[in-house]
C-alpha cells in the first residue's frame, strides 16, 4: 500500500507542510482543490497552486472537487502530476475530460461522492487508471471515516478481478492507524490530518503501514 499525504488540514503553513511531506517517506502529495461550487469551500487559485507546487519532488496526486474540471487541466498539466482525479458528478463531459487528461500524459482518476451509486462509475473503469473512494463527504479535512466505504472498496476489488482490469483503488477520508485496517487491500490510502497535525510525519506514515501487519 502506498500513502498519499494531503496537506488540507495541518498544524503548519502550506509551504512547510509540503516541505515536511517531501522529507518524509510518503509516496505522493495529495492535492485537494475545491472551487466553492462543487463543494462549499474554496481553497485555491490556479496561480497559487502552480506557484506552491512548481518545484515539487514527490509525485502529485491531484483531486479536483470542482465543476467543469476541463478548464483546470491545461494549467495543472504544467505541474506534471502523476494523477488528476475528478468527480463523475462534476461534469457531463466525462469521456472528454478523461481524454484531455490522458492527452497530457497524465494518469486519470475518477471519484464519486459517498451518496452516489457505485454503478455510475462502472462504464468508465476500463479506460481509467484509478478510482478514488471517498470515505467522507468531499470538501473538508478531519471528518470521521464512513464504514459504508468498505463495501464500495470490496465491490471495486471484485469488479477489477472479475473483469481483468488494472485500475488502482484509492481511499480518502478519516484514514488513521485504526480505520486503515478496515481496507487492507487498497492500493493507495490518502491521509491528511492524521499525519499533518502531528510533529513527526514519518512516524505516522510508518504507523499506517505497520498497522496492516498487526
Amino acid at each position: 500500500m502506498q500513502i498519499s499525504v494531503s496537506y488540507l488540514k495541518s498544524i503548519y503553513k502550506k509551504e512547510k507542510t509540503i516541505y515536511l511531506i517531501e522529507k518524509s517517506n510518503a509516496d505522493y502529495i495529495h492535492v485537494d482543490l475545491m472551487d466553492g461550487g462543487f463543494v462549499p469551500q474554496k481553497n485555491f487559485t490556479i496561480s497559487e497552486i502552480t506557484k506552491l507546487l512548481a518545484n515539487h519532488l514527490l509525485p502529485l496526486d491531484i483531486h479536483l472537487m470542482v465543476f467543469d474540471p476541463l478548464i483546470y487541466i491545461p494549467d495543472l498539466a504544467k505541474l506534471k502530476p502523476e494523477y488528476i482525479t475528478f468527480h463523475i458528478e462534476s461534469t457531463k463531459d466525462i469521456i472528454k475530460t478523461i481524454a484531455a487528461i490522458k492527452n497530457n500524459n497524465i494518469k486519470v482518476g475518477l471519484s464519486l461522492k459517498p451518496e452516489t451509486d457505485l454503478s455510475e462509475i462502472y462504464p468508465f473503469l476500463s479506460v481509467i487508471d484509478l478510482v478514488l473512494v471517498m470515505s467522507v463527504n468531499p470538501g473538508a479535512g478531519g471528518q470521521a471515516f464512513q464504514e459504508s466505504s468498505i463495501k464500495r472498496v470490496n465491490d471495486l476489488l471484485a469488479f477489477r478481478k472479475n473483469n481483468n482490469l488494472h485500475y488502482k483503488i484509492e481511499i480518502d477520508g478519516g484514514i488513521n492507524a485504526d480505520t486503515i485496517k478496515q481496507v487492507p487491500d487498497i492500493d493507495i490510502a490518502v491521509s491528511g490530518s492524521y499525519i499533518c497535525t502531528s510533529t513527526n510525519f514519518n512516524t505516522q506514515i510508518t504507523n499506517l503501514k505497520q498497522s496492516l501487519k498487526s
